[in-house]
């Protein structure tokens, strides 16, 4: 598909959801491991004991930035498999307008992540794409993560 198909096709689709993502499990050693990679040792991540006894969520929760860098994951971008836009030969994540985590991820529990267009324009002998980016915590009402990402398509 070309880019004024594609440009086409998303505009004519914003505002609406796009994806719904399969449940994820996030496990201890995934928040662990994010914790080593970012250097974010805090205890109410990595240390399950205390946060049984001192904190609010009775237990550790994922990091807020490790929530929001599932996106290209949740959302479906990193399947080569499976390209999101056919004739796009990349994406690149370019930014986001707005973030807020409303909610905790504690950990072990599951997680999905919803997609809405928000805005596509050309960009650059590119589309621009704008999408909420909200991320449900299982059996709670407010979401994780909510946030404008935005990617640049290539063809």
């Amino acid at each position: 598909m070309a880019l004024a198909e594609t440009l086409a096709d998303l505009q004519s689709r914003r505002g609406s959801e796009v994806h719904v993502s399969e449940w994820l499990t996030v496990t201890q050693a995934m928040i662990d491991d994010f914790a080593r990679a970012t250097r974010d040792q805090q205890w109410i991540h990595v240390d399950p004991k205390r946060a049984a006894t001192e904190s609010a969520y009775r237990g550790t929760i994922a990091h807020g930035y490790f929530t929001l860098s599932l996106y290209p994951y949740l959302r479906g971008l990193v399947d080569e498999s499976r390209p999101l836009f056919p004739g796009v030969r990349s994406i690149i994540n370019y930014g986001i307008n707005k973030l807020r985590f409303p909610g905790a991820v504690p950990s072990g529990s599951r997680i999905r992540a919803r997609c809405r267009i928000m805005e596509a324009q050309e960009t650059k002998n590119s589309i621009e794409l704008v999408e909420e980016y909200t991320v449900e915590v299982e059996g709670q009402s407010r979401p994780a993560c909510v946030a404008e990402c935005i990617m640049r398509l290539y063809f």
